[in-house]
């Protein structure tokens, strides 16, 4: 097989492979050229007489190796065709299968670069394609694609959580090391997972504890915007249908929020922060203001939060209906007096956390905010 892309990562190769036994050597596909799809994490390849696609031949798969391959690859729209390529170190062309994709991915972007992949994308990419490959045997390479947004999210928030730097000045230092994980299950899995573990942690005394059995549902990251009119000492709140007041019981499971999304894969908090105002709201924010990035339910859940207020013009024109109609989203607008808001926090209709912490850290910073606007 010759690969021109992302399998070209060794270290993805051997994720993807698991063991399975390869020799591989750099060669070249002439006749094609490889592309950056635009805007996207991966590359494409297309026909160009006077262009040679650099690579990797990767020879002595057994048919295990290729099923997972096929696994890996095929459920995102490529399929295989057998080319001549020319080993590097070799004077004969070679007849291999390479993957091309079967549908249009998009304009093609600047010439690929692997090593500009590994940099941007291959520490996310190797976290997703451990997820991918765990459902080898389970799921078809269909269904993994339909999920594979979710997945890259979740690989992107676990890359983002190792990368932490927050101090350990009054907690403990213990880390990974202090933890032994004897088992490890996903018993669901669908747009989130539940993961279940039997592990030991380090107790204070310094020994370990006995092997627990504990769950936690994993999502992804998220941003949280309580968009504020400093000037007409205004703010919006979203309010839409929520599962978690439903399956509680509660008889009005439609909540007053900030405006709130999952951070995309390679997409920055701040950026996605943007994007979420605009969908939700058709709303353009101006300054962010960071407040306490932080997990709002540590015992059973993996979700961050990236809490902003959002300096922003607030007018009687603001509210309305919105969200994104490929999510099913109906999420309405409602721009209404800070006093407003500390009354809905007051009396428990504005519910929602992440609300309430924006609420307080607004009355807490609201005067100067409007004293240099």
């Amino acid at each position: 097989m010759f690969f021109y892309g992302t399998l070209c990562h060794l270290p993805l190769l051997e994720l993807v492979l698991a063991g399975q036994s390869y020799h591989a050597r750099p060669a070249t596909l002439a006749g094609h050229r490889v592309n950056w799809v635009k805007d996207q994490s991966y590359p494409t390849i297309q026909a160009d007489p006077g262009a040679v696609a650099d690579g990797l031949l990767v020879e002595g798969l057994s048919e295990a190796a290729k099923a997972r391959l096929d696994f890996y690859e095929l459920g995102f729209d490529y399929a295989l065709k057998e080319l001549a390529v020319m080993p590097d170190d070799g004077d004969a062309l070679v007849t291999a299968q390479v993957y091309f994709p079967t549908a249009d991915l998009g304009p093609p972007g600047a010439l690929w670069s692997l090593d500009d992949w590994v940099a941007l994308w291959g520490e996310m990419t190797l976290e997703a394609a451990r997820e991918v490959m765990s459902y080898f045997g389970d799921l078809t390479g269909d269904e993994v694609a339909r999920r594979f947004p979710m997945i890259r999210t979740r690989a992107a928030s676990r890359v983002r959580a190792r990368a932490s730097t927050t101090p350990t000045a009054l907690r403990a230092a213990f880390g990974a090391g202090d933890i032994d994980i004897h088992a490890s299950t996903r018993p669901y899995a669908r747009f989130f997972t539940i993961e279940e573990q039997d592990l030991s942690f380090r107790r204070y005394s310094g020994a370990m504890s006995e092997v627990v059995n504990r769950a936690a549902f994993v999502g992804g990251d998220a941003v949280i915007v309580l968009p504020y009119d400093p000037v007409r000492d205004r703010v919006m709140l979203v309010e839409q249908f929520r599962m978690g007041p439903h399956m509680r019981g509660d008889p009005h499971p439609w909540t007053l929020e900030p405006i709130a999304g999952r951070i995309d894969a390679g997409e920055l908090p701040e950026d996605c922060a943007h994007r979420e105002a605009m969908e939700e709201a058709g709303l353009t924010l101006d300054r962010l203001l960071a407040l306490p990035h932080h997990y709002p339910s540590p015992g059973s859940s993996t979700e961050f939060f990236y809490t902003f207020v959002a300096l922003c013009n607030l007018p009687d024109t603001a509210a309305g209906i919105g969200g994104a109609e490929e999510e099913a989203e109906d999420i309405r607008s409602h721009v209404i007096p800070f006093a407003r808001l500390m009354d809905l926090v007051a009396n428990g209709e504005a519910a929602c956390g992440p609300l309430v912490l924006c609420a307080l850290w607004l009355s807490l910073n609201r005067d100067a905010l409007r004293a240099r606007s």
